[in-house]
């Protein structure tokens, strides 16, 4: 956060990365940026055991030679001596010596210069790098923490992301600073070394307000209320979850379960290259009813509609399509790092329905009420014998299921029907994986939403695989599902999921034949 800050201070570019990532995926990111000089701590704790993060940049700079001219690494208590290389490599006292006696005057930028980049997390293919600039950014992070969030300067703000995402840079890093709240940062996973950790943090630190991602909701839902209702959190007046959509059994699950519906508990919605929400309840403004498993409706300065991605006509309450915003905003990112065509393809004219709008990649409907229900990535809705349904909205049917905690699910061909859904599903605690119960949740899904929607295979796993920010890569399980290369996975939190997945596949494969 201190070397963010101080990029920002003096006008160069930072490029913030996930201390999670492989060598390879460090490298990629390296490749697609251009990064000249790298900071990093010489290693971490990971739930209690040590990850070498110097050996992990010594490995990837040794896949991008003569990219890195410099290597500042700051020495961690309790971590083994890290190898350092002659003349590239210094330590970070070693690094702010060279700056004494130097004046450290503010450098003014022009509104339109580059802040930082931020490739994006990749749950469809090869990260993209998005280009955030010092002006529009800014105003945008301060607005929506203003309108939608509601901060003040006596709020604590407790957000949960890692830095190296744009909700971290967002609102870990510049949103509390710029609205000159307190800001509770906290380096750890929520269950370890206790279940309760973010709990005790919020109640220790009497936070006003927190920010969860849905995963990380399920995994505090997966340990079970109780943990909660050790620490006094009177002082939360409100809780936002954004990062995938919220589905109606967490949400309820939070909101009446933990907090006895004393505070609300708001879904929205942005991607990295909006830097803030773009649908929302504008909690800072005036909240609105809530409706579980809506992220809102659209937030002040965005010009948002569900259209026919074929002929670019808008659709009407209920309809499904794809999601367009008609116009920019300051917090959209101008362009990609050195791919100005890809941007101008990939965004503005990426169907011959949305030429010359901002094509933001998922699939909802609106409702009579302008809420906007999300349905998945565009790429990820299934169509099963001519009616398209949602990965997100199956998931959510299953979710609702009390044995279920998790679930992700993805379209598999299928002859009669033209696609078929296929789910791996994660247990709560107290449940067995049997095929009665498969059997059951199949029949819930059926009566929860219709018979139109047809589940092939469900297989019960321990983790599905994600990103590191958390979002289910369904693109992942579909490879997987179909027997093909599962692509870029630089990003996926568990590598250990795939081959869990491809066990469940490979055991339903042999009983088959």
């Amino acid at each position: 956060m201190v070397t963010l800050l101080a990029c920002a201070r003096i006008g160069a570019i930072h490029v913030a990365i996930f201390a999670g990532f492989s060598a390879g995926a460090v490298a990629d990111r390296i490749e697609i940026t251009g990064a000249r000089f790298m900071f990093a701590q010489d290693g971490t704790l990971r739930r209690g055991k040590p990850v070498e993060l110097k050996t992990i940049i010594d490995d990837a700079l040794d896949k991008c030679p003569g990219i890195v001219e410099k290597v500042i690494v700051l020495k961690t208590e309790g971590q083994a001596e890290a190898p350092m290389k002659e003349n590239r490599d210094m330590t970070w006292d070693q690094f702010l010596a060279l700056g004494e006696g130097i004046e450290a005057e503010v450098e003014l930028m022009e509104a339109n210069e580059p802040l930082f980049l931020l490739p994006t997390s990749g749950t469809t293919a090869k990260p993209k790098v998005t280009v955030h600039k010092h002006g529009g950014y800014q105003v945008w992070v301060y607005c929506m923490a203003k309108w939608i969030y509601g901060l003040k300067e006596d709020d604590i703000w407790f957000c949960t992301s890692d830095i190296g995402w744009i909700v971290g840079h967002s609102y870990n890093v510049y949103g509390p600073l710029l609205c000159g709240c307190t800001n509770v940062i906290f380096d750890g996973t929520p269950d370890y070394p206790r279940q309760d950790m973010w709990w005790e943090i919020a109640a220790r630190n009497k936070a006003t307000a927190l920010w969860l991602s849905p995963t990380g909701v399920r995994a505090l839902m997966r340990i079970g209320a109780e943990q909660a209702r050790k620490h006094d959190l009177s002082s939360v007046k409100r809780i936002f979850c954004a990062g995938e959509v919220l589905n109606p059994p967490a949400w309820e699950w939070l909101q009446k379960e933990v907090f006895e519906d004393k505070i609300p508990v708001i879904d929205h919605m942005w991607q990295t290259e909006t830097s803030g929400p773009v649908f929302a309840n504008p909690y800072g403004l005036g909240i609105i009813p809530i409706k579980p498993g809506s992220a809102g409706i659209p937030v002040p300065g965005i010009d948002a509609d569900v259209v026919n991605e074929k002929d670019g006509q808008p659709l009407g309450p209920g309809e499904k399509g794809i999601v367009i915003l008609k116009k920019p905003f300051p917090g959209l990112v101008p362009t990609l790092w050195r791919e100005p065509e890809r941007y101008k393809k990939e965004y503005w004219e990426k169907t011959p329905g949305t030429m010359e709008s901002y094509y933001l990649g998922d699939a909802a409907h609106l409702d009579e009420d302008g809420y906007i229900w999300f349905a998945g990535r565009s790429d990820e809705v299934i169509k099963i014998a001519a009616h398209r349904i949602g990965t997100i909205e199956i998931e959510s049917a299953l979710i609702s299921h009390p044995a279920v905690v998790e679930a992700g699910v993805a379209g598999v061909p299928e002859e009669l029907r033209g696609e078929v859904a296929s789910a791996f599903v994660v247990l709560r605690q107290g449940y067995t994986p049997s095929e009665e119960l498969k059997k059951e949740l199949i029949a819930h899904v059926r009566k929860t939403m219709g018979p139109i929607v047809v589940i092939g295979s469900v297989q019960f796993i321990t983790v599905l695989p994600k990103t590191r920010s958390g979002k289910i890569m369904r693109r992942v399980m579909k490879a997987l599902l179909m027997g093909k290369d599962v692509g870029d996975i630089s990003t996926i939190e568990e590598g250990a999921s795939v081959d869990e997945i491809r066990e469940a596949i490979k055991s339903v494969n042999n009983l088959i034949t």
